[in-house]
């Protein structure tokens, strides 16, 4: 069974259990005496809208192209410190709900367990001859979260529930209720930079800062309840139901928040009228037919479990790691369950925590850093048949698009830009607080570029015009309209982008160090990607020609990709040495993974020195740079060293130690950069389907990249590009049957060592072609299935 399970309480917040329902999160503790929840809602953030770009943006621009055509990289560096605006705003914890039970510490057994197919968090413990059940969900359907306590004798609760918050907050009750309301800050610095007052509020009735409340609401099939302003009390209960309900002030992105706390409360308010008219039993059934619908499409197997059964998760990852097939199982499908729990339709987008974060100050903000870290968090989303949580996304980058058009006019440029970090607001300007931060992160442009990215993949895998046509071609058309216009020629007639810098890494010139050049081979990758992308799109709609053709003529005239003196493939536009061989970032892989221009059959010189800055780069990294490797090595068909970093990921981390190294997993799974981030859960959930099945090339590839480690096994419900859902069995590393489902009718083409039949669900044997020694195509109907065996 897919579940997590532990023998004691959560003693830290990465040893605690996420539920959530995209909009509410909560961290469960399972403690005995006293339980802890803490509690997050996904809009609230510090700050407020306002303007960031800087107004003489343009003439720092000139200057810095001139320093950069005379080699003086440092100078220009500097320079672009000018160019920058106010760091993001900080994604914010809401509070947390305290249960304190009357029945002491004392267990005879205990059991804490988050059971991923039914998204429910379980506590459960025995004291005397009285067993004590706790069953916790957040509903999508039903938009709270649920809190079930039990006790296995009559009237054996007793329990005092209180609320409290780290930000400014007050507790009021009523006669069926609990309440909390609170504001967020005006201003919350990002950890890392030194204030003596880092967090300023405003006054609690007329702050221009977002405001939030949530109600506790209790349901007693017996005993006594009562309510006051130290919290809500229960006497000689044998099951109680509470309910958690919460809601900001936010209005949008480009709004001022509401200022009335009534407006605050009657949206709180609103979510529990339908809640009371249901008995639990239904609104755990509502919310198993919503979060089953979507964690049940995919099934994953390995091989056979090595781990005991019984063994505690914790134990599990530190006795038995990777080496455990069920243990990898395990972490991929959480992946999937954190990506259910953290983004649906109407939610904000999964940020760096995903909506989970109990700091003031979060690290790096808990924001949207756009330079690999937000994409990351939705490479899943596609393949691992979770298209749904991908609309979040969708609905930011349309915000962002709309603030981007003004900082890119600040630059003299049409079309949109957005830079490496945004929030909330949808910041677009550099983020760097007006200087205080370093070029090489802070300035890059490349951000509403790579998140175009993301809309014409959904289209590729549901071919829905309507969606490319009114949704995703024009944000992608003005994304390559900056980029058109932020392109200039060198002296040789190539167009360079420039400042141009390779997140978050320098490179040593005769000066020093500097984190800006010229045309980093990202941006060059991302570019062309997005013009491709552009001419596929207008070559799908015909409506755009135009515009088709300046892309075309720009395509030709790229600044190229170049091997250095290692045999790498460069990471500038030059061949200078790094600042670090080891770096975390591996930005000029991109265009290898999750881009598709650099591939074995298309580019094999540059495939190859690709795979050599690869191997540079060693095997260690961050978590999220783990999860990346692993996509990379996918792609270059080397599942065995693939394993390798799956193998330093499941490694068990015991502190928050900021080693920009190790890497590995919390006990509760949750990815270690170290600190937590939760970009690498969901990269190495969307990794490993690259070991397992590729898609980018134009065709189907079974088993790219099986790792020697896994002869037999199967997956089911995976996605692929064109429309088509695909069903794998192996033995003995060999591919014993492929089951494809059309949901697009469109044609498939299939790569395969093997020569293969294809028969409809029904038997018959379908007319099939060669396109190539490798390549079997064949016409497909919507909704049919076809078995493809070995002949």
């Amino acid at each position: 069974m897919m579940k997590l399970n532990y023998d004691k309480p959560a003693k830290e917040w990465t040893e605690a259990l996420p539920i959530g329902n995209g909009r509410l999160g909560a961290m469960v503790f399972g403690g005995i005496e006293t339980e802890r929840l803490q509690l997050n809602e996904d809009t609230l953030w510090a700050g407020r809208y306002q303007e960031w770009e800087c107004p003489h943006a343009k003439e720092v621009l000139s200057e810095v192209r001139q320093l950069l055509k005379d080699e003086k990289y440092v100078e220009a560096d500097i320079r672009c410190k000018e160019l920058m605006g106010p760091y993001t705003e900080s994604y914010l914890p809401l509070g947390d709900l305290f249960l304190h039970f009357e029945h002491g510490q004392l267990v005879n057994s205990y059991e804490r367990i988050l059971h991923l197919e039914d998204g429910i968090a379980r506590t459960e413990y025995q004291i005397g001859d009285v067993v004590y059940t706790r069953e916790i969900f957040a509903s999508y359907p039903d938009q709270v979260i649920v809190i079930r306590l039990e006790a296995s004798k009559p009237n054996m609760l007793n329990v005092h529930a209180r609320l409290s918050s780290p930000l400014r907050y007050k507790t009021y009750s009523s006669k069926d209720h609990l309440s909390i309301r609170g504001i967020a800050p005006e201003e919350a610095a990002p950890h890392h930079f030194h204030a003596n007052h880092p967090i300023v509020y405003g006054d609690f009735e007329t702050t221009a800062a977002i405001r939030f409340e949530g109600q506790l609401h209790a349901e007693l099939c017996d005993g006594k309840v009562e309510i006051d302003h130290d919290g809500i009390h229960i006497f000689n209960s044998t099951s109680v139901t509470l309910y958690w309900g919460a809601g900001t002030s936010f209005k949008g992105f480009d709004q001022i928040p509401d200022k009335s706390w009534n407006d605050v409360s009657s949206k709180v308010s609103n979510y529990f009228s339908p809640v009371k008219k249901q008995s639990f039993e239904k609104l755990k059934s509502r919310h198993l037919m919503d979060y089953q619908a979507l964690f049940k499409k995919v099934d994953l197997h390995l091989g056979e479990s090595t781990s005991p059964n019984g063994l505690s998760t914790a134990e599990r990852i530190k006795e038995y790691g990777a080496s455990d097939p069920g243990l990898i199982e395990l972490l991929f499908q959480y992946g999937r369950y954190l990506m259910i729990s953290s983004s649906r339709p109407g939610s904000q987008p999964a940020n760096l925590q995903g909506i989970w974060n109990d700091k003031t100050r979060p690290p790096w903000s808990s924001n949207y850093t756009i330079n690999i870290n937000t994409e990351m968090n939705y490479w899943l989303a596609e393949t691992c048949n979770l298209s749904e949580c991908h609309l979040p996304l969708f609905d930011f980058i349309e915000n962002l698009a709309e603030n981007g058009k003004k900082t890119a006019a600040i630059y003299g440029a049409e079309g949109w830009v957005a830079h490496h970090n945004t929030d909330i607001w949808c910041q677009t300007a550099p983020s760097g607080g007006y200087g205080h931060g370093d070029s090489v992160w802070a300035i890059w442009q490349m951000g509403g570029a790579w998140l175009s990215q993301h809309l014409w993949e959904h289209y590729l895998f549901h071919k829905d015009k309507n969606f490319l046509e009114n949704i995703a071609y024009p944000i992608m058309k003005g994304a390559a309209k900056f980029c058109l216009d932020w392109l200039i020629e060198d002296d040789n007639q190539k167009l360079i982008t420039a400042p141009s810098t390779s997140p978050e890494h320098k490179f040593m010139t005769k000066e020093g160090m500097s984190g800006v050049g010229i045309a980093a081979t990202m941006d060059l990758q991302i570019i062309w990607e997005l013009f491709t992308n552009c001419i596929s799109a207008e070559n799908e709609l015909s409506i755009d020609s135009e515009f088709k053709y300046e892309l075309m003529f720009a395509l030709e005239k790229l600044y190229p990709q170049k091997i250095g003196k290692y045999g790498q493939l460069q990471e500038w536009f030059m061949d200078f040495d790094e600042e670090d061989v080891h770096h975390r970032h591996i930005a000029h892989m991109y265009g290898v993974y999750p881009g598709n221009q650099i591939t074995e059959k298309q580019l094999p010189e540059i495939f190859e020195a690709a795979k050599c800055s690869l191997e540079r780069r060693g095997d260690g990294g961050t978590g999220w740079s783990l999860a990346w490797k692993i996509g990379l090595w996918a792609r270059f068909g080397d599942g065995n060293r693939a394993f390798q970093f799956i193998s330093n990921l499941l490694q068990l981390v015991t502190d928050d130690s900021e080693s920009y190294l190790n890497g590995g997993v919390y006990s509760n799974l949750f990815d270690a950069h170290p600190p937590f981030q939760i970009d690498g859960n969901f990269g190495f959930s969307a990794s490993l389907v690259e070991l397992l099945l590729q898609s980018h090339q134009g065709y189907l590839y079974f088993l790219p990249s099986l790792p020697d480690v896994w002869p037999n096994g199967y997956v089911k419900g995976i996605r692929a590009r064109g429309g088509f859902e695909v069903n794998l069995k192996w033995k003995g590393h060999k591919l014993v049957e492929a089951e494809i489902i059309s949901h697009q009718g469109s044609i498939c083409n299939v790569c395969s060592g093997d020569p293969l039949s294809v028969k409809q669900v029904d038997g018959k044997t379908l007319p099939a072609h060669q396109v190539d020694n490798a390549v079997l195509s064949f016409q497909t109907e919507i909704g049919a299935r076809y078995i493809l065996t070995s002949i």
